[in-house]
């Protein structure tokens, strides 16, 4: 799993590749930190490369988008697969997040 942040047109970029796993989560979540306190930025989560994500790498957008939230920001997650989206419906969070192609 590989992760990472860049500022991009004022928005806080945040790419993901790979398998969001229990395993990789701990290592994801410390480079998505610094989006839990987002300075009233924007934050879009690319998920184009993302193959799977489990119930810890959905707790990590979910502490992402609360972040964003307080601070009057917007959480967009950019390009998410079929079987990735079904994730988000099984669990509810499809309410809850914004979703972009």
């Amino acid at each position: 799993m590989n992760a990472k942040i860049e500022e991009l047109d004022g928005k806080l970029v945040a790419t993901l590749v790979g398998e969001m796993d229990t395993a990789a989560a701990v290592e994801v979540e410390n480079i998505l930190k610094p989006l839990y306190t987002t300075g009233g930025k924007d934050v879009v989560i690319d998920c184009t490369d993302l193959e799977y994500i489990a119930s810890s790498g959905l707790r990590i957008l979910l502490s992402i988008l609360k972040g964003a939230k307080a601070a009057g920001s917007r959480v967009v997650l950019r390009h998410v697969n079929e079987d990735i989206k079904n994730v988000f419906k099984l669990t509810g969070f499809i309410n809850i997040f914004e979703f972009e192609d």
